[in-house]
């Protein structure tokens, strides 16, 4: 085992795109397996409608995170696909879940870690209905709620998610940066790490001695950030040229 970091989020894991859960079991065993920590930071699945949702597909990428536990402490930070993600998938994979925003001194620089869609703000939509699903009161009464009535709101949830994004431009979807800007100053942070968007990239404030990595999605391929001493931060993205 090394003292590497690892960052990964947006594999929004669906039966539709077995390839991705390809990716991920390679990852886990080839890349993450030799780690000190991985931090997941939101949206491993697709869709997640509580723990008792038997979702086919997906066991062997549970029973390889809980195999990775053994030797890499593993972290998850809930997305806006996977936020009802409880205690009993925690176990099962093996995994603690932590919430946002999460700090860390890596190297002796001062790191905050999110999901992302916080920063969003110019998407006052989409902010009102994160402000309605994460409080815990509808959290409670949506898994109340029989198995399939939660399958067939989650479907209706998505199709319309499907239809606000066509209507939104790419801006409105994309981080605030004075929202960016204020979640660096109260966090004391000189990096940040988030994904959410689907943009990865490496974004430097110099003003400021700043660094924002974003983390891409896996489609079609992964995207992941590894920090090592003496190395430092590495985006790792065939989409981004570093």
């Amino acid at each position: 085992m090394t003292d590497e970091y690892l960052f990964i989020s947006d594999c929004h894991l669906d039966t539709s795109r077995p390839e991705i859960t390809t990716n991920l079991l390679n990852f886990i065993d080839k890349r993450a397996s030799s780690a000190q920590i991985l931090y997941i930071l939101g949206d491993l699945f697709e869709i997640w409608l509580g723990d008792d949702d038997p979702i086919p597909g997906f066991s062997e990428i549970i029973d390889s995170l809980s195999h990775l536990s053994k030797t890499t402490k593993t972290y998850f930070l809930a997305g806006n696909r996977d936020f009802l993600l409880g205690d009993g998938m925690a176990k099962r994979a093996g995994f603690e879940i932590i919430s946002e925003p999460v700090s860390l001194n890596l190297g002796g620089q001062r790191v905050v870690l999110l999901h992302g869609d916080v920063l969003c703000t110019d998407d006052h939509d989409y902010q009102a209905f994160r402000s309605q699903v994460r409080n815990p009161d509808w959290q409670s009464s949506f898994l109340a709620k029989p198995l399939l009535e939660r399958q067939q709101i989650g479907a209706g949830l998505r199709a319309d998610s499907i239809a606000a994004m066509l209507q939104k431009t790419v801006e409105i979807m994309d981080v605030n940066l004075t929202t960016v800007e204020s979640w660096f100053d109260q966090h004391d942070a000189e990096v940040m790490i988030h994904g959410h968007t689907h943009r990865p990239g490496i974004h430097r404030y110099k003003q400021r001695s700043r660094t924002r990595y974003v983390l891409g999605d896996w489609n079609p391929l992964p995207s992941y950030l590894s920090w090592s001493s003496p190395v430092g931060f590495e985006l790792h993205d065939s989409r981004v040229a570093t």
